[in-house]
Parts: structure tokens; C-alpha cells; sequence
């Protein structure tokens, strides 16, 4: 294992868990379970060629022990030619060179048992890389080869062949077409490396079993399933009828998103998961219409969690946080499914940068907004998401309260998006920027080299070595909140909140649980402090002096943007 001697050590974190390897897997321990993902390129390099790799992620496994996380999601660090940041797979049981091998895998996987951690990892199965074998002989092969079948190729409209066969658009922006030198057609609902199978195929779905099998028997704990809504499409294929951008992110229900045919391919996956000892879990990445819809997929044969979106789009405003709360653990209730709540991701503009901004402007930001507007409300979202029943994902850094860097040149950006007109805004580099680890080093700790992607000057005192025993930081907001949950039983537990009577602008419930502490929730997400009732005594406050003012005549000041946790 590569050592970071300039790491810094705890000043304190939860109590030490028993290896997994050794401990019985607590029944349905997903429910509650508090999730990191890790962007493998960006979060630490081993070897300084300036990528983050398995072995720098090996290396740092006891930031997240100390964190207090249950689990690691790896996004895909499989073979790729990185068109799509690994997201366009040649070959689904092989670690890409840039981040090891299948012996890293592993060596990870194991020392993550051994601290108690997780590991989930990404299934990309909506789509593979142009550089997969299937794919390369495909095309070889030409027009009428039975591997062409397990892919969606087409002929053409038009005198000659030369219109798409229908009008579906990339989510990247542009057709969703492309043409092949012997005239047919292929469908990529994303960038044109990234062409997508054909799930109708029985094919296709064998060799997911396998791919599933594969990384089951060298023991990952599960899956996070990649556009889980877009396996199946429509029969036939016909025209969308409308270029609306928004409805190809999930917003409606369209011929090729959110297909009722997905979730027999997910009861058969569930199958094979159940065969398997430890409480393996599927989650999925599911833009649906509504909450209600994203519940069809973790009903109780099919995935086991959910990725919330609407609650990730919700702006900071008391009334529409809380009506998708309610919403969300509505529609869960049914389908005997946790809640899956979440703030960021790789995908979206950071939660601090968005909260500094203006509503409005959607998950891809191209402003930094009021930076520190945007941390105080970035630290009292994430207690108000964290007291939630059910499960929740942290993306890398935001423990340390990374805005998004918003001005990166355009000659490093990466995203294949960016690159395309008319689709996503293409900024999602801007997320994607190795984290700091130390206050010097060429790339603040990230590895002995450079990074793929240029770090702010001011990024040092937002390290894990700066904020590391320091009240107040955000990083220990984070390990505090993560060892009072795993303390007190009523927070994330459950499947319901009890609203208590607030002001307009502020959310205020109360979390219980059978012979247990109850814990009380006060949420001010307006700009001024308000006046209301102490519910009993402070346990943690987002405010960045941990304090809470003392109560008078039982009344006490909850501040601007501020969560306080209570012991009532």
C-alpha cells in the first residue's frame, strides 16, 4: 500500500468497527447506511501521473473509516478508451491500466472489509463502449451479423439512407445516430463512443449475469446501476415528437427512459444477488418523472434503493424541501423501500455552489454565486439530510466543503458534453476536481505529481490536513453528525418525520424510535434568525461556531441557514 507520511491523524472519529470479514452482516444494514462515493481519478494518485488509481484510493480508506461511512461506491474504473470518463466500457472484468488491475480491485475491496467499509461499485449496462469487442466486430461484420443485433443499428429515412431513423437526441446534444460507413445507423443516447445494447437481446442479458457473478464472487458488496431508467426502449422505436432537452434528464416519461419493461430485467438481477451471503444491495440511478415512479424500482423483488434527484434538485426553501420529503417517504412507504436521499454527485454542480446562487438555475452552475451563503447553507442541508429516514450518499470532498470550480479553462475541460451543443450544459468538470488532502505538494496531497484537472490556489486550507481537529470546520461537522447518527438511533431510522409547528421558512420534526432518545430537528433556511421554542438540549448545530444561543423564557434564536439537532 502506497503511504502518505504527510497524512494527518485524527484528532478523534467513531469507534473502531469490526471487520467484516468477521462480523456477522447486520440484516438490511443499506436502510440507514450512510454512502461515500468516490470519483476514483479525482480523489487520490499513487503512482504521479496525475490520475487518481485504486492504489491511491487503497490508500486513504481510513478517511472514510473516520468519517464514519458505511459503505464505498467506486464509479467505473473498468477498461475504457475514457471517452466518457469510464463511463463507455471495452471490457466490464478488466481495471483500466490508469487505475490499476483486477489485483488492486481486490486488494481494496479487502482492506475495506477489514476497516468495516462497503464497496459498492458502478454497473454501466445501458450502453458499452465503441471499443468493446461486441462492438468492434459488429461493425466489422457489417449490415445483417447477428452481433449487430445486440445493439440498436438501423437503415436510415430518406431517398438514400441519409436522415437518422428517428428523431431522438443525445442527452450530450445532437441525434442520437450515428452513421457507419456502410450507411446503417446506431443509437447512443449519450456520446456516440457509448453505443447501447439492445436489452431485447438474450445475449446481452447473459452476459450481464455474468459480469454481475464476476464481481459478486471477488466479494463487491453491490451495485450502483448507471441509467438504470434507460435499459429498455419502446418497441419500434418511434419519434419522440418533441427536442425538449429537459424531458431526455428524466422529466417525463419518453421511449427511451423509464421503460416498464426495466424491471423484469431487475427481478431477474435480484435473483442472483440474493443467492449471495452479506445483504448485497443494487441502487439505482433512475431520473423519473416523479417520486412515485422511482419507487417502481425498489419494490421489494427488484433494487433495493433509489437515488433521489428530486430532492437533490429542491432548492434551499422550507416549503418545497418539505413537500418532497413527504413526498418521497410517501411513496416509499408502499413499496417497503428506504429512502435514498442525496446532495451531490459527479454529475451535478456541488451543493455549496448551488445554494449560493439564485434558484432557478438548474443542477449545472456556471456562477460561484455568494460562497459562504453557499457553505452555510451546504452545512445545514446536509444535517437536515442526515436526520432523514432511510439512506444517504456523500460525494467526495464535500465533507470538506468544496464549492464547484466554475472557471476551469476550456482547453483542460473533459466532459464530452461540453463538447457538444444543444445537450447537458457540459460543466460537470467543474465537480470533478481532485480533492485536497494536505496544504502543500503540488496537488495539495492528491498524489507526488500534478492533477488531470487544475486545483484552485485557495484550495489549502480546505484540505483534510487544514481542517483536520479544527472547530468549526466542515469536516468535523461532518464526523460529528456521522457519529451522533450512528449514537442515537432515531436519526435515519424509521420511515416517517413528525412536523412540528414553525414558522414560515423553517422545518422542524421530530424523530423517534421504541425505547430510545428522541431527536428534534430545527431547519432556518431563511436569511434571518427566528425566534422559536428550545425543544430540549443542543446535539449538534451547523453553525460554524458550534453554538447554539441560550434559550429565554424558553425561546432561543435558531440563525440564518442553520440546522440544530436536539435530544428532546
Amino acid at each position: 500500500m502506497t503511504q502518505h507520511p504527510t497524512e494527518p491523524t485524527p484528532d478523534r472519529g467513531p469507534a473502531p468497527r469490526q471487520a467484516l470479514a468477521t462480523a456477522a452482516a447486520p440484516r438490511d444494514w443499506w436502510r440507514e447506511a450512510v454512502i461515500y462515493q468516490v470519483y476514483p481519478r479525482s480523489f487520490a494518485d499513487s503512482d504521479g501521473d496525475g490520475m487518481g488509481d485504486l492504489e491511491g484510493v487503497r490508500s486513504r480508506l481510513t478517511h472514510l473509516r473516520d468519517l464514519g461511512v458505511d459503505a464505498v461506491w467506486l464509479s467505473p474504473f473498468y477498461a475504457s478508451p475514457q471517452a466518457d470518463a469510464g463511463y463507455d466500457v471495452a471490457d466490464y472484468r478488466a481495471v483500466d491500466p490508469v487505475f490499476g488491475s483486477l489485483l488492486d480491485a481486490d486488494a481494496l475491496i479487502r482492506d475495506a472489509h477489514a476497516l468495516g467499509l462497503r464497496v459498492i461499485v458502478d454497473l454501466v449496462p445501458n450502453h458499452s463502449s465503441d471499443q468493446h469487442e461486441w462492438f468492434k466486430r459488429a461493425l466489422a461484420e457489417g449490415p445483417g451479423s447477428p452481433l449487430r443485433e445486440r445493439y440498436h443499428f438501423r437503415p436510415g429515412q430518406g431517398e438514400d439512407g441519409e436522415l437518422p431513423p428517428n428523431d431522438w437526441e443525445s442527452v450530450f446534444g445532437g441525434p442520437a445516430w450515428t452513421r457507419v460507413a456502410d450507411g446503417e445507423w446506431y443509437l447512443h443516447l449519450f456520446a456516440p463512443e457509448q453505443p447501447d445494447f439492445n436489452w431485447e437481446h438474450p445475449a446481452v442479458a447473459d452476459e450481464f449475469r455474468s459480469i454481475l457473478r464476476f464481481w459478486l464472487d471477488m466479494g463487491t458488496d453491490g451495485f450502483r446501476i448507471d441509467v438504470a431508467h434507460g435499459l429498455v426502449k419502446a418497441e419500434g422505436l418511434p419519434d419522440l415528437g418533441s427536442h425538449d432537452q429537459l424531458k431526455l434528464l428524466g422529466n417525463d416519461v419518453t421511449p427511451f427512459f423509464d421503460q416498464d419493461g426495466v424491471h423484469e430485467i431487475y427481478r431477474s438481477w435480484r435473483t442472483i444477488l440474493d443467492e449471495y451471503s452479506g445483504e448485497r444491495i443494487f441502487v439505482a440511478e433512475a431520473w423519473t418523472p416523479t417520486v412515485e415512479r422511482t419507487a417502481r424500482y425498489v419494490r421489494p423483488d427488484e433494487l433495493h434503493q433509489a437515488f433521489n434527484f428530486q430532492y437533490l434538485s429542491t432548492h434551499w426553501d422550507a416549503a418545497a424541501l418539505r413537500e418532497v420529503i413527504d413526498r418521497t417517504l410517501d411513496s416509499m412507504r408502499p413499496v417497503g423501500a428506504p429512502a435514498t436521499w442525496v446532495l451531490s454527485n459527479h454529475d451535478v454542480t456541488r451543493h455549496r455552489t448551488r445554494f449560493g446562487n439564485p434558484p432557478g438555475l438548474g443542477t449545472q452552475i456556471r456562477s460561484a454565486g455568494d460562497p459562504e451563503l453557499g457553505l452555510r447553507r451546504a452545512r445545514a442541508a446536509t444535517l437536515l439530510m442526515l436526520a432523514l429516514p432511510g439512506s444517504a450518499y456523500v460525494y467526495q470532498g464535500e465533507e470538506l466543503g468544496l464549492p464547484d470550480v466554475v472557471d476551469l479553462p476550456d482547453e483542460v475541460r473533459q466532459d464530452p458534453s461540453y463538447f457538444r451543443a444543444a445537450g447537458q450544459d457540459g460543466f460537470r468538470d467543474g465537480c470533478r476536481v481532485p480533492i485536497p488532502w494536505t496544504r502543500t505538494g503540488p496537488s495539495y496531497g492528491f498524489g507526488p505529481g500534478g492533477s488531470w484537472l487544475p486545483q484552485p490556489g485557495d484550495w489549502a486550507e480546505l484540505s483534510v490536513e487544514a481542517q483536520t481537529g479544527r472547530p468549526g470546520s466542515t469536516l468535523e461537522l461532518y464526523r460529528s453528525a456521522l457519529a451522533a447518527r450512528r449514537a442515537q438511533p432515531a436519526l435515519g431510522a424509521g420511515e416517517s418525520v413528525e412536523w412540528l409547528d414553525a414558522p414560515e421558512g423553517v422545518l422542524a420534526f421530530r424523530r423517534t424510535v421504541p425505547d430510545g432518545p428522541c431527536v428534534v430537528v430545527t431547519a432556518n433556511t431563511t436569511g434571518a434568525a427566528v425566534s422559536l421554542p428550545a425543544p430540549g438540549e443542543p446535539l449538534l448545530t451547523s453553525a460554524a461556531d458550534g453554538a447554539v444561543p441560550a434559550a429565554t423564557d424558553g425561546r432561543f434564536p435558531l440563525a440564518a441557514d442553520t440546522t440544530v439537532w436536539w435530544l428532546a
